[in-house]
């Protein structure tokens, strides 16, 4: 399934400093049924966002409609815990189009990395920096920057810049999932079959 091609993103971000978010608080196990990436955003930090009445909690920052933006700014350890594809589909499904963090988990990096939610490794230090800028001024924007590898907030021009696996590049940039990648390969694949014996 081809997603949107991602060069450069320009936008505000939510902050979520707190660290060891597993994948059963991003999307918890009840969640898990549905098999297509459709209606998981409705249950991202689904016990975070809501009281056991459904209604919101007041003090979580999804809650509060002074943080928007495309950008998910999280802790250190951002996607530990079990390898579930889910917790990727939900935070694609709510709108993110990137997740900034100092760590992530390998798995959930490479869930995302295949949805077209670029997963963005910064320093403690620029992290922080991060936090700060959007608690001072929650319409500061963060610029990703993924054919140049770079992260800058600004409003203060700090940048850093951020590793990604080539093929995953690629593939981010012209919106290609794996299975999109091979098909664009199909007649260099036909080629090399009819030299195979059978």
């Amino acid at each position: 399934m081809a997603y949107d091609k991602f060069e450069i993103l320009k936008s505000t971000a939510v902050p979520l400093p707190i660290e060891n978010v597993d994948t059963d608080q991003i999307i918890p196990a009840r969640f898990l049924k549905a098999t297509e990436r459709k209606g998981f955003g409705d249950n991202l930090f689904r016990d975070w966002r809501y009281n056991s009445d459904n209604t919101p909690k007041e003090s979580f920052v999804f809650n509060n409609p002074i943080y928007k933006g495309k950008i998910l700014v999280g802790g250190k350890n951002f996607g530990s815990g079990s390898s579930r594809e889910h917790a990727a589909w939900a935070v694609y499904d709510y709108g993110f189009r990137c997740v900034v963090s100092s760590f992530f988990a390998d798995i959930f990096r490479g869930n995302c990395l295949n949805i077209g939610v670029l997963p963005v490794q910064v320093s403690a230090d620029f992290l922080d920096q991060i936090f700060k800028t959007i608690e001072s001024d929650p319409t500061a924007e963060i610029e990703i920057n993924l054919p140049n590898q770079t992260i800058t907030i600004l409003s203060t021009g700090e940048q850093e810049s951020f590793d990604i696996n080539s093929y995953k590049k690629e593939n981010m940039l012209n919106g290609y999932d794996d299975i999109d990648y091979l098909t664009k390969m199909k007649s260099e694949i036909e080629k090399f079959a009819e030299t195979r014996p059978f």
